[in-house]
């Protein structure tokens, strides 16, 4: 039997009751963590569940997780993700995978952001299509989110923005060289996905926003340090949200309730931490020299 089981999005406690007492029947425990991340280490997993856990990154899942699938055949397993199994599509086709392979499979479910993000206030059933903000390099910059993003805004719709992350990922030099070799992790942070939001819609040009608009800034949701903040992009940019997972949300058309809580989590009211302002450059001497000469 294959467990595949959603962590939440909090620390190594909001495994369901259901999920733990599977995840301690199980022989082999993995735990995926490349598409999100836990509000807790690995350490404190294997305590609180009481057995060891295997971590299995992005190349075990996609093309070499056949072992797992075959012990699955004959001992129970279990598969760890953070948030909800079915929140990405690659745990999709991993299920897809363990059917076809013969093996059985549970899955358990748990909170994701698709659904937790409703603490900021704003319906869920007013959201219009998700789309991911992916890192911009200098030679890539993605913007086919910006068409749904339009989409949505015409329909009146709210835009969830899942912001990018990288774990284990390796440069296009090592890639190139065959060489196992991968760069710190990266989690996109709220005032990076606006910068990039911006420069789309300076290029694109259809209006679908600017930095006056109504956007909520979200981290961390889930944990004890959770942070919501409403505002205009131009706003949010100034705002230290402080350690991943973000994400972002672009306004639609506001309910009178929704109002309120936008409202209540305005960033004039809520007084979050501030980026440090960037240094100013001193002026070039050679003037004020010329000058006193």
């Amino acid at each position: 039997m294959l467990y595949i089981i959603g962590l939440g999005l909090g620390d190594e406690k909001d495994i369901t009751v259901k999920g733990l007492e599977a995840v301690r029947r199980c022989s082999h425990v993995y735990l995926e963590y490349y598409t999100s991340v836990l509000g807790a280490d690995r350490g404190k997993m294997e305590a609180f569940y009481g057995c060891k856990i295997i971590e299995a990154d992005r190349e075990f899942v996609e093309s070499g997780c056949d072992a797992m699938l075959e012990q699955s055949k004959t001992e129970e397993v279990a598969f760890l993700v953070v948030g909800d199994p079915f929140a990405a599509t690659t745990h999709t086709d991993l299920y897809l995978r363990a059917v076809q392979n013969g093996a059985k499979v549970q899955v358990i479910h748990n909170a994701s952001i698709m659904n937790a993000i409703g603490a900021c206030g704003l319906q869920l059933y007013r959201f219009g299509e998700t789309v991911s903000i992916p890192f911009f390099t200098e030679t890539w910059r993605p913007d086919s989110f910006y068409d749904k993003i339009v989409s949505n805004r015409r329909a009146g719709l709210h835009t969830l923005c899942l912001l990018d992350i990288k774990v284990k990922e390796q440069s296009m030099e090592n890639l190139l060289r065959g060489r196992k070799v991968y760069e710190p992790p990266r989690f996109m942070t709220v005032n990076q996905a606006i910068s990039q939001l911006l420069e789309v819609e300076a290029t694109r040009k259809q209006g679908a926003y600017d930095s006056s608009t109504l956007s909520v800034g979200v981290a961390r949701v889930g944990q004890e340090t959770q942070l919501i903040v409403t505002g205009p992009m131009e706003s949010l940019q100034t705002v230290d949200f402080g350690a991943p997972l973000h994400s972002f949300v672009i306004s639609g058309e506001l309910h009178i309730v929704e109002e309120e809580m936008v409202k209540f989590y305005s960033v004039d009211n809520v007084d979050p931490p501030r980026l440090a302002p960037e240094p100013v450059q001193a002026e070039s001497s050679d003037q004020s020299d010329e000058e006193t000469s």
